[in-house]
């Protein structure tokens, strides 16, 4: 279906983008499914998964105002975003460790740890861009891989096991 590289990469891309899939699930994609090899899936991958932390980090909060005049939606952005806010204003460890924990948070490759819900907890926290792209596209690179060695550990056993059966 896929036989053409660059509907491939743009296909890893857009996977990577992806929330709760991003480069967790576009890495073993790209490279099961669309053979592409390891470094191609990572770099792709990587790419596009920075790319939301951008948009989410910086324009979310006009997405939370529209939604935030709807009753079940207001309740949910106002909990958490007070609940955020007054942890880290209580709290100077966690002022001077919140870069370390959104790094930590998305490094973690498991699933609700990546870059969107990073990005989103960072705009509750009123991060500014500076302070939160950094840590969360160094968790996006570490997640990767992590990923990307399971990713390459995984097809190695698959074929040794393919090979011995």
């Amino acid at each position: 279906m896929f036989e053409n590289i660059i509907v491939k990469y743009i296909v890893t891309l857009l996977i990577s983008m992806t929330p709760i899939i991003e480069l967790r699930g576009a890495i073993p994609i790209a490279v099961g499914a669309f053979h592409l090899s390891y470094i191609e899936a990572f770099l792709i991958s990587l790419i596009g998964n920075i790319i939301p932390i951008f948009f989410i980090v910086k324009y979310i909060r006009p997405l939370f105002d529209f939604f935030g005049r709807f009753k079940p939606f207001k309740k949910i952005i106002d909990w958490a975003s007070e609940r955020a806010t007054k942890k880290i204003a209580e709290s100077e460890k966690l002022q001077n460790f919140t870069a370390i924990g959104l790094f930590l948070f998305v490094a973690v490759p498991l699933p609700g740890t990546g870059a969107w819900v990073g990005s989103l907890i960072a705009n509750f926290l009123d991060l500014p861009l500076k302070k939160a792209f950094f840590p969360l596209a160094a968790g996006v690179l570490t997640a990767g891989i992590i990923i990307l060695a399971g990713t390459a550990a995984a097809n190695g056993g698959i074929s040794y096991l393919m090979q011995h059966i």
